[in-house]
């Protein structure tokens, strides 16, 4: 007659076999639980990069615009330096 009930040592080594598996199960849900928090982390900061670089590209649309300002500006610079010259003439010759 064949026995077929495994004695204590064999026993023993399935018991930790399925110890280790079911460690490596939970040790794997673990990491890709992980995995799916990191991703959707990585989303949400792309998300955020892209709306950076957009706005980044609509504040820059009008740089266009900069030597036209630039001359108006000198231009204004200027008549303000030609009032100021004929204000001090004037109000010199009134104190006199």
């Amino acid at each position: 007659m064949h026995t077929l009930a495994m004695n204590g040592s064999e026993h023993t080594w399935w018991v930790v076999s399925i110890i280790i598996g079911f460690v490596v199960v939970i040790a794997v849900a673990a990491l890709l639980s992980l995995l799916i928090y990191f991703v959707k982390v990585i989303d949400r900061r792309v998300v955020q990069v892209r709306d950076t670089l957009k706005a980044a590209s609509a504040n820059t649309a009008d740089t266009v615009l900069i030597p036209q300002v630039a001359g108006g500006v000198e231009a204004v610079l200027a008549e303000g330096l030609k009032h100021h010259l004929f204000l001090g003439r004037v109000l010199g010759k009134v104190k006199s």
